[in-house]
């Protein structure tokens, strides 16, 4: 597969998990009616660790998946690290959301694609050798970033000093911008897998470890203690199915995510799925009727700043790595290889898009139909109990946004499955 189709592939994939991450926070809107931060984490995050087994194991099976980790293990410890970052950031951006929105927490705790900018240029050599006119794109794309952030945190300050304590505003923006610098630093396990030549269905089974183990210890350090933990879970028993949706659906995402960190770097990957700021704005503005309570400068103001930092992340997104910079990527790729003795023909095909095991993959197993029919049972028995939250919300503007991701996920799933095999 040629470097440009590559591209177009990690492109498509960015475009994606945006779509798909930014349906998913919708149910965090939950903490809005009395719930806390951490167990709506914990509902979410339960619903994660289900989709990221049984997603994987559809796609490639659960032997695929235990041979990738055998011939990676050193990569295990750096997968769960990354699902432990993962939790608290997702945690975080709760308390953001019920203190200044979604609409507007949604571009602060975007700026990730920062930290993930220089992590990728300081220890994968993303961007080197790349040339000026690469380099002015995505550093004038990050400067636009930065200031649609603070257009936006202006913005949210100027309103809840009207309308809401002052320190909670700020606690809010301080929640959003935390998150942002914790999943812009767990990009580095993510990397660091692909340049080793891992299978993001592989990565994510093992990242989940980290996520569930970390929320559930924040839920019981800050929300009373297991008892209280679990009474506060049977409480929110209603809603519970929409938490594991939205963290089915923030699963999609994210391995569209994964893709497109692993075959355009994180430097571009992650600025472009970071469109999910312009799905979170359309969520919180049409379906929540967020801006609903603004003046017209303070919503002039919101759109402004989403602009910009969308513009910022189209400029990044389009900053193609030329060969001289290919070249610096593979360095990075034999670094790895003789730091864990790793197979350089097997990493280098899978950088390509192509299944270093091919023919040899290992055959599916009886027990997956018994792991999918498992995880569809949890569903349905957590749907039967399910209500409507009293949130007042927009259904027609809610079914348009939701087949919009649909066909999101059945354009790209096309290629990736016809250009790599989800490899």
């Amino acid at each position: 597969m040629s470097s440009r189709s590559l591209h177009s592939l990690g492109v498509a994939c960015g475009l994606a998990a945006g779509a798909w991450l930014g349906a998913a926070e919708a149910p965090t809107k939950l903490v809005t009616v009395g719930f806390s931060p951490f167990l709506i984490s914990l509902g979410m995050v339960a619903g994660v660790f289900v989709a990221r087994w049984t997603v994987p194991m559809a796609l490639k099976g659960t032997g695929y998946i235990w041979q990738d980790l055998r011939e990676k293990p050193h990569l295990i410890a750096w997968a769960i690290l990354a699902g432990m970052l993962w939790a608290v950031a997702n945690t975080l951006t709760v308390f953001a959301i019920r203190n200044v929105g979604l609409s507007i927490a949604f571009p602060l705790w975007n700026t990730n694609s920062l930290v993930g900018l220089f992590w990728g240029w300081l220890l994968f050599n993303e961007l080197r050798n790349a040339g000026a006119n690469q380099w002015t794109k995505v550093l004038g794309g990050a400067a636009a970033i930065v200031v649609g952030a603070c257009v936006l945190a202006y913005a949210t300050t100027s309103h809840q000093t009207a309308a809401a304590p002052h320190q909670g505003a700020l606690l809010g923006i301080f929640a959003a911008l935390g998150a942002g610098l914790l999943w812009g630093t767990m990009y580095i396990p993510y990397r660091k897998a692909y340049i080793s030549g891992m299978n993001p269905l592989s990565f994510v089974t093992v990242f989940t470890f980290g996520e569930l183990g970390t929320v559930f210890t924040l839920a019981l350090a800050f929300d009373g203690g297991y008892g209280n933990v679990m009474a506060e879970l049977q409480r929110a028993r209603p809603v519970l199915f929409w938490l594991f949706l939205g963290g089915f659906f923030w699963v999609i995402g994210d391995l569209f995510q994964q893709y497109a960190a692993k075959y355009i770097g994180i430097g571009r990957g992650i600025p472009l799925s970071n469109t999910n700021q312009l799905w979170g704005l359309a969520w919180g503005a049409l379906v929540f009727g967020e801006l609903s309570g603004l003046g017209g400068t303070a919503r002039f103001l919101v759109i402004a700043g989403s602009l910009i930092m969308i513009a910022g992340a189209t400029a990044i997104s389009f900053a193609e790595a030329p060969e001289s910079e290919h070249g610096s990527w593979k360095a990075a790729m034999d670094r790895e290889c003789d730091r864990y003795g790793l197979d350089r023909a097997s990493v280098a095909a899978s950088a390509k898009g192509d299944d270093p095991l091919g023919a040899q993959r290992p055959k599916r197993g009886w027990w997956e139909l018994l792991i999918i029919a498992a995880a569809i049972a949890m569903f349905v028995w957590l749907g039967s109990s399910a209500t409507v939250p009293a949130i007042a919300m927009n259904f027609g503007w809610m079914v348009l946004l939701l087949a919009a991701t649909l066909v999101f996920l059945v354009v790209c799933g096309l290629m990736l499955w016809r250009r790599t095999k989800f490899s």
